[in-house]
């Protein structure tokens, strides 16, 4: 008893230990899409703020693919010693439902460390589209199936799910078109090569303000702040709520001291005056909770887009 005892105090002084000596070399965020769209502005927004707090330097690392499964994939696998974060978002929870294998569990492998922020969905076509309402789309989907096409950050994503349920709830059929990123996704919705996308206001918010992307309806439950105007699919007859999420993560292993450290850390940049308008400025709602609570908002997550994928009958090899 005496001896489980010392073990027990020893294990909590040198969980301490490493949580103190934690930081001493540069700290990876692995985001898993390209530069320029909401998951990478808004991991550069932490880490430009975290490297200052913790006295290291902490930089982003693109690691785009596989519907942003590939760069979950590599930390899942990396060392768990606080050194390799992942920006994960609500992608990561609706993956396990729609890809038949993935080399990771989003709830096993990674360790919560708390919700950056949310980000509601929008519905944007070109200024020079016809369309100019939410009825006006669907009327044209249902008039002619499949003359109508939506981009997507690629398959298995929110900005894929979000056009899979708005066919399902309007009864109409729109071609998927998957990309890599929100870039190149908005240099073709721009183009006309693509009809619409439900990308999240992040990076189509210049185009929207350049007068050159018309905003539709946001696909959250309430209005949108930084868009005040537009109105929600609900207001436009689409029973809809839903908005894309992004948090910092770790790999399952993490000492738990550090996981909490950092929370802290993040949590205080976040609820910053400072973080909170450059969150506004971009159409994002910062959070930063609980490392239960995301941990709950993950398992609440998978299993609501598991219904909603099985329903669509949405399976990716």
């Amino acid at each position: 008893m005496q001896n489980g005892l010392l073990g027990f105090v020893f294990c909590g002084l040198v969980g301490s230990a490493v949580a103190q000596s934690y930081p001493n070399k540069t700290i990876t965020i692995v985001v898993p899409f390209p530069p320029g769209g909401t998951t990478d502005v808004l991991a550069r927004a932490v880490a430009n703020k975290l490297g200052p707090a913790l006295g290291q330097s902490v930089i982003v690392d693109n690691k785009p693919g596989a519907g942003a499964t590939l760069g979950a994939g590599l930390v899942a696998k990396a060392s768990p010693d606080g050194y390799t974060l992942f920006m994960g978002a609500v992608h990561h929870t609706i993956a396990p439902a729609v890809y038949k294998s993935l080399p990771y569990s989003f709830e096993k492998d990674f360790a919560p460390i708390t919700t950056v922020a949310l980000v509601p969905n929008v519905m944007v076509v070109s200024e020079t589209s016809p369309y100019k309402t939410v009825k006006d789309v669907i009327a044209a989907a249902k008039a002619k199936p499949d003359s109508l096409s939506y981009g997507s950050n690629g398959n298995g994503t929110a900005q894929h799910m979000i056009g899979t349920q708005f066919q399902m709830l309007t009864d109409t059929e729109i071609l998927h078109v998957p990309y890599k990123g929100s870039a190149p996704l908005a240099t073709d919705l721009l183009g006309g090569q693509v009809t619409m996308s439900f990308d999240t206001i992040t990076p189509v918010l210049p185009f929207i303000r350049e007068k050159k992307l018309r905003p539709l309806a946001v696909t959250t439950a309430k209005r949108s702040s930084t868009l005040p105007s537009v109105p929600t699919m609900k207001e436009s007859g689409v029973n809809m709520d839903i908005g894309t999420w992004f948090g910092l993560l770790a790999p399952a292993a993490t000492p738990k001291d550090i996981t909490a450290k950092l929370n802290a850390e993040i949590v205080k940049i976040i609820k910053s005056t400072e973080f909170q308008k450059q969150m506004f400025d971009i159409g994002a709602e910062p959070v930063g909770n609980t490392q239960a609570q995301m941990a709950k908002q993950i398992a609440d997550e998978t299993v609501k887009f598991s219904g909603l994928a099985k329903a669509a009958k949405l399976t990716i090899e």
